[in-house]
């Protein structure tokens, strides 16, 4: 391995906390709205909210600002591993398959760069999963606690398995959105260049049309991780039970039959519009980071 392997690794990290702290209150408006509306779970019956800006200005209003930035530093800790792993994984991946193909990589082969992506996508997401879980909790509300206080709650009232509750439709939904996100993104840029060049504009570009694809692809992957996160199997005995759904399948099928189809995109805009800032705000601080090399 050459000397600077370490350096995507870092730089995907870096990149991903800039970008989480600047989306971080549309994340947790995609949250909120992919959790009401749940005709099963009592908690969560009520519509509150109509959409992303009605629940940005609600939340704002009753809970106050810090309300929207609630589940903050969970969301922190996990990109500093998941963003780490997963790009740099990517691009680790994607460079030592190239240096074995016939054209030594210097032409973008999409069958590889979606396995090395789908792959990246799927492994750093299912080793950040409890983070995943602490940031959903917090920004639904149920936790008020500080990041160890609620960590130790989820642990000492589910045990591990409550921190890995969602692992399932987490690592599909990772798997998917780096699948076509990562890739698109490289196509987008390569075919860009002869009129943009590597400039901040290409790069600005080709993260909005891989944002629009990855949104597409994983919104109902998303809202069943949500729900899935969100609800409780307690140890204790002597408190009620509040597993609502038994896995991805079942939160599918249950969500599509008391809801319809379209419930599976609920939250579909603040996810989109949170992918798009997000992926500028990453591949830019990235492929600025890259000019160390």
């Amino acid at each position: 391995m050459g000397d600077r392997d370490w350096r995507p690794f870092i730089y995907g990290g870096l990149a991903s906390i800039v970008a989480e702290f600047g989306t971080f209150p549309i994340d947790t408006t995609k949250t909120r709205l992919q959790i009401q509306g749940q005709k099963i779970d009592p908690r969560h019956v009520e519509l509150r909210y109509t959409g992303m800006v009605d629940c940005f200005v609600k939340t704002s209003k009753q809970e106050g600002i810090k309300a929207l930035y609630c589940g903050i530093w969970p969301a922190v800790l996990r990109q500093a591993t998941y963003g780490t792993i997963k790009f740099g994984t990517y691009y680790s991946l994607k460079k030592a398959l190239g240096a074995r193909r016939a054209d030594g990589g210097a032409v973008e082969h999409l069958p590889t760069n979606t396995l090395c992506a789908a792959l990246a996508g799927g492994l750093s997401s299912a080793i950040a999963n409890p983070t995943d879980v602490l940031k959903v909790r917090m920004q639904v509300g149920d936790e008020k606690r500080n990041l160890v206080r609620c960590f130790v709650s989820i642990y000492r009232a589910e045990g591990v398995a409550g921190l890995w509750r969602g692992v399932g439709p987490t690592s599909q939904r990772a798997a998917l959105i780096a699948a076509v996100e990562l890739p698109v993104y490289d196509a987008c840029k390569r075919r860009l260049q002869p009129t943009l060049g590597d400039a901040p504009l290409n790069h600005l570009a080709s993260s909005l049309l891989a944002s629009l694809g990855s949104a597409v692809a994983s919104t109902p992957l998303d809202v069943v991780r949500t729900r899935l996160m969100n609800q409780r199997n307690v140890k204790d005995s002597r408190e009620p039970a509040q597993r609502i759904y038994r896995g991805t399948i079942d939160c599918f099928v249950q969500t599509v039959r008391n809801e319809g189809f379209l419930a599976l995109y609920k939250g579909f805009v603040p996810t989109w519009l949170r992918m798009g800032p997000w992926n500028i705000i990453f591949f830019l601080t990235y492929e600025q980071l890259k000019q160390f090399y």
